[in-house]
């Protein structure tokens, strides 16, 4: 029999490509989980059982937490990078590393095909075969979800036929849950009116109350979480328990997908919108007018080329050492309260702070210019609207 590695989960889409590639094409299935953050040691046991269970030949899973820290997320947080504004790129940007390392399984085991089990209509599908045809274009592809245009009741009833039991109200959403957040998909995210029940959310609000937390950067990665010392990885991971509890981070991201149409999705990602804002306060009292504007513009470009899956694009290295260098001073305390479905980033402390160079304060006084020398700079700076307007006088009541 011929080998196909498959790139698993445990949920209905990959479910249903294991008892496919068995029955119907007769190949020896080998399942490989990349575990982003998404998966707690007995869920790893559990998924690997249960594929055993659904007829593999062998199941391996692969821990790159720490690669896709160092590799994506730190870089991310530099950025700020929220997708259309709202979306932290919470399952984008692991499918870039989730590829990468199902390749390099199916490699060693010297496998004839990968299968992965993404739809013809999402932005899964482009991610997984643009590393697959980049890294590894010998072996050939294989998407039972995409070709038969599969719906995910006729997945289930597929399933059913075969013997196989899931919790089948669960399978309603896609699921995919990682370190950076966990996306939720499923007939209300089709629509463009309906919200996404509060049962379709895995996390639920278990708290009432309110909670201060102090995030400490150093050269902007989080290095500690209320005064308490770890790597930004145990750091992410402590805020995201902490965060969870409050329903914090739940949205529902509207975007246009690398295949052109509009996508919209559901999440949750906690730990990743309390960062991203907190990095940013900080940002804006640690870095100058200039360094933020641009900063701000090449983040976007980076943020879009994760997203459609362009990771591997040179012009992403480049953006990466600028995002690095620009955050030498961004170093400090951030201040955060979490209440129930929302926080807010109240303030921050920071040995790099310009707003405390006692030059002036806004709205207030000021040690650095006099009276005069303020008209003066007032009446030079806009000159060039005076000189516009006095030879274009017409558009002054346009």
């Amino acid at each position: 029999m011929k080998k196909v590695v498959l790139a698993y989960s445990g949920g209905l889409d990959t479910s249903y490509c294991v008892k496919y590639l068995i029955n119907e094409l007769q190949l020896e299935v080998h399942s490989v989980l990349v575990n982003t953050g998404g998966f707690s040691e007995e869920e790893l046991k559990t998924v690997e059982a249960k594929a055993y269970e659904m007829g593999v030949t062998s199941h391996t899973h692969k821990d790159i937490l720490e690669t896709y820290y160092s590799k994506a997320i730190k870089y991310m947080v530099f950025g700020n990078v929220l997708k259309n504004n709202t979306y932290p790129l919470s399952v984008s940007a692991e499918r870039v590393f989730q590829s990468i390392e199902v390749v390099k399984y199916a490699k060693s085991l010297g496998a004839d095909y990968i299968a992965h089990g993404s739809t013809g209509a999402g932005n899964d599908q482009v991610r997984f075969d643009m590393i697959f045809q980049t890294i590894a274009p010998e072996i050939e592809i294989i998407t039972p979800i995409r070709d038969l245009k599969l719906t995910r009741q006729e997945e289930i009833d597929y399933l059913k036929a075969n013997g196989v039991d899931m919790p089948w109200e669960k399978s309603k959403y896609s699921i995919n849950k990682g370190i950076w957040g966990t996306s939720v998909g499923g007939v209300e995210t089709l629509t463009s009116q309906k919200p996404l029940p509060e049962s379709a959310f895995p996390s639920p609000l278990k708290r009432n109350d309110e909670e201060q937390v102090t995030l400490t950067f150093e050269r902007g990665e989080l290095m500690a979480l209320n005064g308490v010392k770890d790597s930004p990885v145990q750091n992410i991971l402590k805020l995201e328990a902490i965060a969870s509890e409050f329903a914090i981070g739940r949205d529902i991201h509207v975007g246009d997908t690398i295949v052109g149409i509009k996508g919209r999705v559901g999440f949750e990602a906690a730990a990743a919108t309390v960062i991203i804002k907190a990095h940013h306060l900080l940002e804006k009292h640690t870095l100058s007018k200039a360094q933020q504007l641009t900063k701000e513009q090449l983040a976007a470009t980076y943020g879009t080329l994760f997203h459609d899956g362009q990771y591997l694009e040179p012009l992403m290295r480049n953006i990466e050492k600028f995002l690095e260098d620009a955050q030498k001073t961004v170093s400090g305390d951030v201040f955060v309260t979490l209440r129930p479905y929302h926080f807010m980033v109240t303030g921050m402390d920071s040995p790099f702070d310009l707003m405390a160079s006692g030059f002036a304060d806004y709205g207030e006084e000021n040690n650095a210019w006099t009276s005069e020398d303020a008209k003066g700079f007032i009446k030079i700076y806009g000159m060039q609207n005076k000189i516009f307007y006095h030879v274009n006088k017409d558009l002054l009541d346009a």
